[in-house]
C-alpha cells in the first residue's frame, strides 16, 4: 500500500488536528490500518489502529480519550482525529499497515503542539 499523510501542523496545547492518509496500490479495505509516530529522540511508535471493517480498535494509552481513528474504504484514507492535543503529542506522524510493512512508509506529517 502506497500512503500519503497530510493534516499535520502546529496548535497549542489543547487544540485539535485531523490527519489523513490516503491509500492507493494493494485493496486498502483488506488491511488493517495504523497511525504511528516519530520523534528524533525516539524510534516510531505505534499510536492508533483500526481493522479492516472498522470495528476493532486499538489506542496507546496516551492517547485514549483524546484521539479517534477512522477509515473510508470508499475512498481509501484513514483518518486520526486529535484533540486536546498536548506537547508530548510533537511528532512526525505515519500511517501504514498493521503490522507496517516496512517498504510501504510515506513521508509523514508533522504534527508540533506548543505550550
Amino acid at each position: 500500500v502506497q500512503v500519503t499523510e497530510s493534516g499535520g501542523g502546529s496548535v497549542q496545547a489543547g487544540g485539535s488536528l485531523t490527519l489523513s492518509c490516503v491509500a492507493s496500490g494493494r485493496l486498502f479495505n483488506m488491511y488493517s490500518m495504523a497511525w504511528f509516530r516519530q520523534t528524533p529522540e525516539k524510534e516510531r511508535e505505534f499510536v492508533a489502529s483500526i481493522h479492516s471493517n472498522g470495528e476493532t480498535i486499538y489506542y496507546r494509552d496516551s492517547v485514549k480519550g483524546r484521539f479517534a481513528i477512522s477509515r473510508d474504504n470508499a475512498k481509501n484514507t484513514l483518518y486520526l482525529q486529535m484533540n486536546n492535543l498536548k506537547p508530548e503529542d510533537t511528532a512526525v506522524y505515519y500511517c501504514n499497515t498493521h503490522p507496517p510493512i516496512e517498504g510501504d512508509w510515506g513521508r509523514g506529517t508533522q504534527v508540533t503542539v506548543s505550550s
